[in-house]
């Protein structure tokens, strides 16, 4: 491996498959995900199916914590054997500590070029992000122009998810402008976006099938039927309702391939089970 080659780093809300994890040596933070007195490694002390098991189980609802800066002092140290360039990429700062622990750790390596990149936003759109940033560094490509790539991605962005119930996320902190939606009727199903790096409310629907519907409308509507899309599908413990979604939108905009994604302890935690997201990019900003 060539010393001048771009190192990527990022963390476990970019909920890539362990598989991809191992096959490109990629480092990844793990967030940190506590039970009561307990706390646990996100996919390194708990797994996603032990993590859901003991949601559904627990008298402690679960909390989160951004992993602190010494997992990503570790994390750069194994890192920069390799190369003096790292691109660490994470969750909108709207959402998570995560990049304040990067840019932390990043003033110890005063020598080192480390960029920490703001992606404003999380999960499907984050993964795919990681992955380009991957591919293109194993090609040799300069971190200017990986870092100039990334940033044009960013406003192109679009999430839209639904989640089962607000309590989660109002829990959690994590709510942003959705929070004008508590203390509504509970029949109401809002759809929401993950937008600028906040969570936003887009519509408001009577009842959860309605809701699924109108969300592929969205996404049919606004996603280019282009692989430069890079679709996603999000879920959290809903594998079958996310396999449908997946074969509906498929038909819809004639494209072979969408990946599924497990939505990870450390964002089930705020969006709570049931939630089902799609994720993908415009061909122009905002």
């Amino acid at each position: 491996m060539s010393t001048k080659q771009v190192r990527i780093v990022t963390d476990t809300t970019a909920v890539l498959p362990p598989e991809y994890i191992a096959l490109h040596k990629l480092e990844v933070v793990p967030q940190v995900v506590l039970f009561g007195e307990e706390s646990f490694l996100e996919d390194v002390e708990i797994s996603y199916a032990e993590f859901i098991r003991r949601l559904k189980t627990s008298n402690w609802p679960p909390k989160t914590a951004a992993p602190p800066p010494g997992l990503f002092i570790e994390a750069y140290e194994r890192q920069l054997v390799r190369s003096q360039t790292i691109i660490s990429i994470h969750p909108s700062i709207d959402v998570s500590g995560t990049l304040r622990s990067a840019l932390t750790a990043k003033e110890v390596f005063a020598n080192a070029d480390i960029r920490v990149l703001d992606t404003r936003s999380v999960a499907g759109n984050l993964a795919t992000m990681v992955m380009l940033a991957v591919e293109w560094a194993e090609s040799g490509m300069p971190a200017d122009e990986i870092m100039a790539r990334l940033q044009a991605m960013i406003p192109r962005g679009r999430t839209y998810f639904l989640v089962a119930t607000l309590e989660y996320l109002q829990k959690g902190g994590r709510i942003g402008g959705a929070a004008a939606l508590i203390g509504s009727a509970l029949q109401i199903k809002p759809i929401l976006e993950f937008r600028n790096g906040r969570v936003e409310p887009l519509e408001r629907v009577r009842t959860y099938n309605h809701a699924l519907d109108r969300l592929k409308a969205l996404v049919v509507e606004h996603c280019p039927p282009l692989p430069q899309a890079y679709l996603s599908v999000m879920q959290a413990d809903d594998m079958d309702e996310a396999q449908r979604l997946v074969a509906d939108l498929k038909a819809a905009l004639r494209v072979d391939h969408i990946p599924i994604y497990n939505m990870g302890a450390s964002i089930t935690t705020h969006a709570g089970p049931g939630t089902l997201a799609a994720a993908f990019f415009t061909q122009e900003a905002a």
